[in-house]
């Protein structure tokens, strides 16, 4: 199957959580291509520390820079340039017969370098998108302008997965995208291990046989 690639339309909505419990339903391998920021843990280490599974390899990063900012920004710091053509060929390498995790740095418009942007990675990589939007004041403004993009560029959208329960803009955003609704999450602080189980086994059906071939296998 395509690798399923984890954008939202910002920064800090939930696309780790979401990451997790993807990874726990599917029994996925993770990557992160690009981790900007080391302070406090990466979110490979994150995802390690909230699946149950035995079965999902978490891949090391191409990319792991220190400053938690723009990872063209991060890079420059440490006089590294992001090459896309060096991620494709990383992706390449990975070897697995499971589904395939990827989460990306922010949003899709995430400069890389001079020239390349989240979304650039997302054609090359040839990933499907999964798209994740948390409700919050602005969030149809920011997740309409990411449809717009997704949809200029031609790329292949799941769906959403909404985070949070601020306010009921979800019947809206799928309506004015025509992306569907694949699942949404109610605000859950702290996020945890059993957080993450508990999300998988309510989704779980409906995730598997959207992208799996044997959803029964998959259970196993």
């Amino acid at each position: 199957m395509q690798p399923l690639f984890i954008s939202g339309i910002g920064t800090g909505i939930g696309k780790t959580f979401i990451s997790a419990v993807l990874t726990e339903i599917l029994r996925a391998d993770y990557w992160k291509p690009v981790q900007a920021g080391l302070e406090g843990g990466t979110d490979a280490q994150t995802i390690r520390s909230l699946i149950s599974n035995s079965q999902s390899v978490i891949h090391p990063e191409t990319y792991r820079l220190k400053k938690p900012a723009s990872p063209h920004i991060a890079a420059r710091e440490e006089n590294i340039r992001l090459d896309t053509g060096n991620i494709v060929r990383a992706g390449d390498r990975l070897k697995t017969n499971r589904p395939l995790i990827i989460e990306g740095a922010g949003g899709l418009l995430v400069p890389l370098n001079e020239s390349e942007f989240v979304i650039d990675l997302v054609e090359k990589l040839d990933a499907k998108l999964i798209l994740v939007s948390r409700n919050y004041l602005g969030s149809i403004n920011h997740s309409l302008l990411t449809a717009a993009v997704c949809r200029q560029r031609g790329l292949s959208v799941a769906g959403w997965v909404f985070n949070d329960q601020f306010m009921d803009y979800e019947t809206e955003i799928v309506s004015w995208t025509g992306f569907p609704a694949l699942f949404s999450v109610p605000f859950l602080q702290p996020v945890s291990r059993d957080t993450v189980s508990r999300e998988a086994g309510r989704h779980g059906d409906k995730i598997r046989k959207l992208f799996l071939e044997d959803p029964v296998h998959a259970r196993e």
